[in-house]
């Protein structure tokens, strides 16, 4: 198997990781841990890990310090505000919800992209931009009686929240990928995301029943801190090393299948006509945000 082939691999399982895990996190919270204790075992678990793999083999540990205002910020977005959210939406909203709306990320990076780094808005982005925000307005306004989700509106918004947060972290993150590994610039955004999540969520995890756990539990517990946040980031960087940024984030578009299809076996979650539309909307939106990119 040749470097690009396992490269592909890597990323198409990133993929199924993120996308097993919108139903895998909502079987623990908020039931058995609360949704920030829950980030709270997922960040240390992955500092732990990144600075593993550094003494594992040792390089360059530090940064420059003009670069600390961009780690921080990485950090705010990319990690407290995006796994924050994430986690929290999760447990209001539904697997199938929140796996459509997260496929908006491409859509946010197009309104960040423009704001900030001053990218023309082509016809096609605008329309993709509508298309876009149609087909999330109609998952939010749409009635699901879904006994998975809790409070649909809010989870929805908090799951935009989380969408946008990310857009702006992949953004923020592009020039320090250009002086520093990959793995290096996450290590450093993990430190600085956990500080910035342990005041949120260490009372809640402090306060967690852990003897309320049983074997499931800590099953999915070990899948969320350890696949969902170490390996997939590890998978996808990988894919990004070698395939490049476009056919890794083309990947992204399996994630809601996945979702999907382990939400409705497993959570016994429901996919309607609306739904679809709404899918569609989404699915087309992005296509026509990127459609230029493509031609080139």
């Amino acid at each position: 198997m040749n470097r690009t082939t396992k490269a592909h691999l890597a990323v198409l399982a990133a993929n199924f990781i993120f996308g097993a895990g919108y139903a895998v996190v909502k079987t623990i919270t908020p039931e058995f841990i609360a949704p920030f204790a829950l980030n709270v075992v997922r960040v240390l678990s992955s500092l732990l890990l990144f600075w593993l793999l550094f003494l594992m083999k040792p390089g360059k540990a530090g940064f420059e310090r003009k670069h600390l205002s961009r780690f921080l910020l990485c950090a705010l977005t990319g990690v407290a505000i995006n796994q924050l959210f994430f986690i929290k939406g999760l447990s209001l909203t539904t697997a199938i919800h929140s796996s459509l709306l997260s496929l908006g990320t491409p859509i946010f990076i197009t309104i960040i992209a423009a704001w900030l780094l001053k990218e023309k808005l082509t016809i096609n982005k605008v329309a993709g931009l509508a298309l876009g925000i149609g087909g999330a307005t109609m998952l939010i306004l749409m009635k699901d009686n879904s006994a998975t989700g809790k409070d649909m509106l809010l989870g929805d918004v908090m799951i935009i929240i989380n969408a946008v947060s990310y857009a702006s972290y992949l953004v923020l993150v592009r020039p320090l990928m250009e002086h520093y590994k990959p793995v290096h610039v996450l290590r450093w955004i993990f430190t600085f995301g956990t500080f910035m999540i342990l005041p949120f969520g260490l009372e809640q995890f402090i306060d967690t029943n852990w003897a309320a756990f049983g074997t499931s539990q800590w099953i999915a517990l070990t899948f969320v801190a350890l696949f969902v946040t170490f390996f997939a980031y590890l998978f996808n960087v990988y894919g990004l090393s070698v395939i490049g940024s476009s056919a890794t984030g083309s990947y992204i578009y399996t994630q809601p299948v996945f979702a999907a299809i382990i939400a409705m076996v497993f959570m016994g979650e429901h996919f309607t006509i609306t739904k679809a539309l709404a899918a569609i909307c989404i699915f087309s939106g992005v296509y026509l945000v990127n459609l230029r990119k493509r031609n080139v």
